[in-house]
């Protein structure tokens, strides 16, 4: 199980129903694209992480750990509005007013980032997908997003497994066995992969699959206060940032 799902079960809001926690997390996603960036973004940025750490209660090193990935793609993608390629100053020249441009993007996608991660580190995938259905999602598609996050977690097991008997036998020592042992690994992944789903057909068509896999899914009424107080927050954010904006120079 990977971290963010593995947090996503301990949860305190782990019983919530998913709207209620999409409401605000994907709210604050919706607000940090939109709102102006600063102090919109910024405003957002600093919401998120006070629920995260507060009331969601996610470990701040765990929560760390999953943001850096996201993050570096924020930094990578505002560090290119710093220069410009072509013009009368040469091939590659600073960009006039790139770094408000990159200052931006970066406070837009951090902070957008953080309201995606709010929602994913409370709301474990396999509470989510089977609700989609009566969202409007047509089954099939769900179902084959249900085997298919099923089976990520089966072929991450058998690579770490795989990893581990590779290093008892000294297959990491050298560059060379290095490099064989990865050979392997992703064959050997390669071939399990198709022999689990294999086998998974077999099964589904042992039991009289006719299309859809059904799923019990606990009963989870939404929560009207939560919901409320959800917008109510957004609407602060949203209003607060009207009030305060200013250029961001």
């Amino acid at each position: 199980m990977l971290p963010i799902d593995a947090a996503a079960h301990s949860s305190r809001w782990r019983r919530r129903p998913p709207v209620d926690k999409a409401v605000l997390g994907l709210g604050l996603t919706v607000l940090a694209i939109s709102l102006p960036p600063w102090p919109g973004a910024d405003l957002v940025l600093l919401t998120a992480l006070a629920v995260l750490l507060g009331p969601a209660g996610v470990p701040g090193r765990r929560l760390w750990r999953a943001y850096r990935v996201p993050l570096g793609f924020c930094v990578t993608g505002a560090a290119t509005l710093l220069v410009q390629v072509g013009g009368p100053d040469g091939f590659l020249t600073l960009a006039a007013e790139g770094h408000v441009r990159a200052g931006e993007l970066l406070l837009r996608t951090s902070a957008a980032s953080l309201g995606v991660l709010l929602f994913a580190f409370t709301t474990p995938m396999s509470d989510l997908l089977p609700r989609l259905v009566k969202a409007g999602i047509p089954a099939p598609v769900v179902d084959v997003a249900l085997v298919t996050y099923r089976m990520s977690f089966l072929l991450l097991d058998s690579m770490r497994r795989i990893r581990e008997a590779q290093a008892a036998r000294l297959g990491h020592t050298t560059r060379a066995a290095a490099w064989r042992s990865l050979a392997g690994l992703g064959a050997t992944a390669f071939v399990r992969a198709f022999d689990r789903a294999t086998r998974l057909q077999a099964g589904l068509a042992g039991r009289g699959y006719d299309g859809t896999l059904r799923v019990l899914v606990p009963e989870a009424r939404i929560s009207v206060r939560f919901t409320a107080a959800s917008v109510a927050l957004l609407a602060t954010l949203a209003a607060l940032t009207l009030v305060l904006e200013r250029p961001l120079t």
